[in-house]
């Protein structure tokens, strides 16, 4: 037994309780209540909660977007996720026009091998839908890539798939296994509001709150309706990414009580912000897409987490500095979409979440491991603590009090959209695959321990 861990309280989505876990050559050998076998070494985790490692379902590193590119890539990226508590992550590789989705995967590995500091897996991105994409995604979800990302907006970036591509790969993995997920906005009514804010005075006005205006709830709801009619038509499973309305969430509720294979994400900014967040002097730094909503919005999302509803929290981690945010001057449609978020998600839901008894410790532990481990092929080999498991896990001092601050995050942005923001619980200690990682808020690992992870097909919930 290489590693030992005792006197902790493993959480799991069921239960809470104190035991030992032995691990060895990265696998989680032993779990019981005293564990008497010798380790070569040994942590002790008095006080402490153990936690699965967390799995970041969501995540955009080395982005070219909004006329930039993210400042944060695999290697600064994923160094950051480790000090977080997060030891998977999953990113996207999209199609380019008149290329296969392999080329894709192809291509977004080479970015990311050698570099990745945690296991990380990518959704594939079909832009270029025809009966050559379809068979080869039906190929590749028996490969392990069983995830498979479509917009409904950014048509002029060339990302947007059109209703019948979407019906199509839901009829897709509907027959081999796999899920689909959506950014789900009405991308043509979204353009001509964008259009009608985009002038002069109203942009004078309003300023960065012009982002809010032009994109009320409709335009998610109509979309996530849209969504969810393609997907009860084929019985294809619907992941529904950054969900962040209260009519999204009441579309999903009923949706899933009528059996349709639908599941849902949110953010931590949709669940800590309201848009009144754009009327500050640095309101443009908080622009994502969809953007945060009203108060009755966050709350309806915190409802939904409670309530099994909404089934995931990651983060759209998306990480532009301020001189790149500041490229919008005074243009609200010039603004990069996206805020950083893997290095504070734990902390927060912990802290807003939990200890305002909002969720329970094992909800949480259900939002951010074992289920996105299930919907995304990695279960039970991550997501979980259980004996034949990766040893992946996070020791958490629920007690340890924290005043976040981008000064000393290791994300690579020079701002946080958590500045000053105190939370109570935070990781001390990150183990992926049996090597510890992060310790006290500092990567202690090496750059190119993380592997590519081939998946499973999804499980429901």
């Amino acid at each position: 037994m290489n590693l030992k861990i005792s006197g902790g309280k493993i959480v799991t989505s069921k239960q809470i309780y104190k035991a030992d876990i032995g691990i060895t050559r990265g696998i989680i050998s032993h779990i019981q209540t005293r564990l008497r076998q010798p380790a070569k070494e040994t942590i002790d985790a008095s006080g402490m909660l153990i936690f699965p490692g967390i799995i970041d379902a969501h995540v955009h590193l080395s982005l070219p977007a909004g006329g930039t590119i993210t400042n944060e890539d695999f290697k600064s990226g994923t160094k950051a996720a480790a000090c977080g508590g997060i030891t998977t992550i999953i990113d996207f590789a999209a199609q380019e026009k008149g290329k296969t989705l392999a080329d894709a995967i192809k291509s977004r590995r080479a970015e990311a091998d050698g570099k990745v500091a945690v296991d990380y897996a990518l959704h594939v991105v079909p832009t270029d839908w025809n009966n050559r994409t379809a068979k080869e995604m039906s190929k590749l979800t028996s490969r392990g890539f069983t995830s498979f990302k479509m917009y409904m907006i950014y048509a002029k970036a060339g990302l947007m798939s059109d209703d019948a591509a979407i019906f199509s790969a839901l009829e897709q993995t509907a027959k081999y296994g796999g899920i689909v997920t959506v950014h789900a906005e009405s991308s043509n009514v979204l353009d001509m509001l964008v259009e009608r804010y985009h002038n002069k005075a109203d942009m004078k006005k309003h300023g960065a709150y012009c982002h809010a205006l032009s994109r009320p709830n409709f335009i998610e709801a109509e979309a996530v309706s849209r969504a969810v009619t393609w997907a009860e038509a084929t019985g294809g499973r619907l992941y529904i990414v950054h969900m962040s309305t209260v009519e999204g969430v009441e579309i999903v509720r009923r949706a899933k009580a009528r059996g349709v294979n639908v599941y849902a994400e949110t953010c931590p900014h949709y669940l800590i912000f309201d848009d009144s967040i754009f009327k500050k002097p640095d309101g443009f730094l908080y622009a994502t897409a969809p953007q945060v909503k009203k108060q009755s919005d966050r709350n309806a999302l915190w409802q939904a987490l409670a309530e099994g509803v909404i089934s995931v929290v990651a983060t759209d981690n998306c990480v532009f500095t301020r001189k790149q945010k500041n490229r919008w001057r005074g243009d609200f449609t010039r603004i990069p979409c996206g805020i950083p978020g893997l290095e504070t998600m734990l902390p927060i839901l912990h802290s807003y979440g939990v200890k305002q008894k909002r969720i329970s410790l094992n909800k949480m532990v259900e939002l951010l491991a074992e289920n996105p481990a299930k919907l995304f092929g990695l279960y039970p080999k991550k997501g979980v603590l259980s004996p034949g498991s990766d040893a992946d896990l996070v020791i958490f001092d629920p007690l340890k009090k924290v005043t976040l601050s981008y000064k000393w995050l290791q994300t690579d942005c020079d701002w946080s959209p958590y500045e000053g923001m105190k939370v109570e619980g935070y990781p001390v200690i990150t183990i992926c695959r049996g090597q510890v990682i992060a310790q006290n808020g500092r990567f202690v690992g090496h750059t190119g321990y993380g592997k590519f992870i081939h998946r499973n097909g999804p499980q429901d919930l």
